[in-house]
């Protein structure tokens, strides 16, 4: 996020100056509207999957992809240690506004402690990035567990959005895994650089958790293909 168009937002928010919500779009979707406000949600607007993993964090926490700080503000709230870590300067500055106390702006590749809980959730996935970077990235995140931790994660399989109304998928079979997406951001007239986002589905994370001697369990299911899942040792 080289423009930190997010966190520009998160700042604009938390300070009160914003009249405009965050618009997001996809290579295979349209323009959709990201209310500001749902950044700032609290533990009972969150959706279901979210809220059974903050009820499974245990130990020391990581959040990764912290944004505004929801979930390690609930876990401080429970007497949990988080460490919150984030690759935008301005969520990074709104955690430590609001109350996070411990907060880094840090890629998770980077990070080096270690943990009894990681999570990576509102698609968790989508740091992967590509299909290829999911091995380089679980071995990674084996690393930075300790001895019975876990690893929660949510993600959707959004094979769904490739149906045609008789029921046939229209992928491009030379596309590439039909998860991958370059994902836009825009924020008060300006653009971010597209990104790459990662949707996977179950299967295709069990797979890959296998590959790199990582055991996947699915913990929960939404209502639209999310998933809810737990890795470990």
């Amino acid at each position: 996020m080289k423009k930190d168009l997010f966190g520009k937002a998160l700042l604009d928010f938390y300070n009160g100056n914003t009249s405009e919500d965050i618009i997001t779009s996809t290579n295979i979707s349209g323009d959709d509207f990201l209310p500001l406000n749902y950044l700032f949600r609290n533990y009972s607007e969150m959706p279901k999957l979210e809220k059974q993993a903050l009820k499974l964090a245990k130990g020391k926490v990581l959040d990764v992809g912290c944004g505004a700080g929801n979930h390690s503000l609930y876990l401080q709230q429970k007497n949990i240690l988080v460490k919150a870590i984030d690759i935008s300067k301005g969520a990074i500055e709104v955690c430590k506004k609001r109350g996070v106390l411990n907060v880094e702006l840090l890629p998770v590749l980077d990070e080096k402690q270690t943990f009894d809980t990681i999570l990576l959730l509102m698609n968790g996935t989508g740091i992967f990035e590509t299909i290829k970077e999911v091995p380089k990235y679980l071995e990674h995140l084996k690393t930075l567990l300790n001895k019975n931790g876990q690893i929660l994660i949510d993600s959707s399989d959004i094979k769904y959005m490739y149906e045609d109304e008789d029921g046939s998928f229209w992928q491009d079979l030379n596309s590439g895994y039909y998860g991958e997406l370059d994902y836009f951001i825009k924020y008060k007239d300006e653009e971010e650089l597209p990104m790459k986002w990662l949707y996977l589905d179950f299967t295709t994370l069990n797979i890959a958790c296998a590959s790199v001697g990582l055991h996947c369990e699915i913990i929960a299911e939404g209502e639209h293909f999310d998933y809810l899942a737990r890795i470990s040792l």
